[in-house]
């Protein structure tokens, strides 16, 4: 039963998943924050300008009136941030990992008839050529 589950884990199916979904939710938070700090001023706004740091104020009475690049930016990296840790940290491990699986299944398999035949043919020609001199 373990082997079983840990042959559906290692599919990359699973790790390929849970990097998309890890991935969208850090995207979410880029287009939340695109929407409530850029979008939602603008359509707040009827008028006025204050700046403020990285966030424009366009009317000083208006609270929601506030397009904050700022939060943006941050969202923005924070989003680069995990895409980065969840390829170096999970994607690469797997690929090498799968890799040396590939690998060792690749060096085990066993050879052909074909292949059995012709290591038999060419050990007969180096006896007769040894018994020859």
């Amino acid at each position: 039963m373990l082997k079983g589950f840990k042959e559906f884990l290692m599919r990359g199916n699973v790790i390929d998943l849970a990097v998309a979904v890890i991935i969208g939710t850090a995207f979410t938070a880029i287009v939340t924050s695109i929407v409530e700090n850029l979008i939602n001023p603008l359509i707040a706004a009827t008028g006025g300008a204050n700046v403020n740091g990285l966030a424009l104020k366009l009317i000083d009475a208006n609270n929601k009136t506030i397009i904050d690049f700022g939060q943006v930016i941050t969202s923005v990296i924070n989003f680069f941030v995990i895409a980065g840790v969840v390829y170096f940290a999970i994607v690469v491990p797997v690929q090498k990992i799968m890799e040396r699986r590939k690998r060792g299944e690749e060096e085990e398999a066993e050879p052909t008839d074909v292949e059995l035949l012709t290591e038999i043919r060419d050990l007969l020609r180096e006896q007769r050529s040894g018994a020859n001199r």
